[in-house]
């Protein structure tokens, strides 16, 4: 490689890294709804608040537009986008045919290690819970259920459960604002654990169906009311 191919490369690279950064921090201020469903994005503001010029916030702004939390609008720019009712439900029956599928296999193979693994994530959850912010909240939440898929040992499951991971980001960050009692997203979890653990796969079926089909509930009712 040349010196010159070698100086592109690293040009390249360092691009990439700030669009990443660019990314992170707008989808950050998407899920504590710093930025409303539906409302357009300044590159010129954003440009400015952020230091950068306007290129990285482009780039980042077309990358969550590939993952769903931006819509673009020929010659008017980015917004937020605002999920409704019918694609709220689409991105839940998917999540639960991928989870319920997932805890189908997982109950086959569960074991001492594996319920540690959760129990962990789940005190992990319940702390999270009382003291730190809403992101913070979606993140473990989702970390949890990354991990019951992943223990399955089916990496083509886990790469469909990561493909619509940024909708659910939207998803949850809308139970937050609906469901009466916040914390209970943590303490829930632990009757995913208790089916699991009993070895039959009905009472896991009915488990998950429960736990996604609540959040269903809270997050489309709060959609139709507001």
């Amino acid at each position: 490689m040349t010196a010159s191919n070698a100086f592109g490369s690293g040009m390249v690279i360092q691009q990439r890294n700030l669009v990443e950064q660019v990314a992170d921090f707008l989808t950050q201020a998407i899920i504590s709804q710093h930025y409303a469903p539906g409302e357009r994005l300044s590159e010129v503001q954003l440009a400015r608040d952020l230091g950068v010029s306007r290129a990285p916030v482009r780039e980042a702004a077309r990358l969550l537009e590939s993952r769903g939390l931006l819509v673009s609008q020929p010659r008017r720019g980015f917004f937020v986008r605002a999920l409704d009712a019918s694609e709220l439900n689409d991105v839940f029956d998917l999540r639960l045919c991928l989870e319920r599928h997932a805890l189908a296999r997982l109950v086959e193979t569960y074991d001492a290690d594996k319920a540690q693994a959760l129990r962990r994530q789940v005190d992990l959850m319940c702390e999270v819970a009382l003291q730190d912010s809403e992101s913070r909240k979606i993140e473990e939440d989702l970390v949890f259920h990354r991990m019951l898929i992943a223990f399955t040992g089916n990496r083509r499951l886990l790469k469909a459960f990561d493909d619509i991971t940024h909708e659910l980001r939207l998803c949850i960050a809308l139970i937050g604002k609906t469901h009466a009692d916040p914390d209970s997203i943590a303490t829930s979890h632990w009757l995913l654990l208790d089916a699991l653990a009993s070895g039959d796969a009905e009472r896991c079926r009915e488990a998950i169906d429960y736990h996604i089909g609540v959040a269903q509930h809270y997050v489309v009712k709060g959609i139709g009311e507001s």
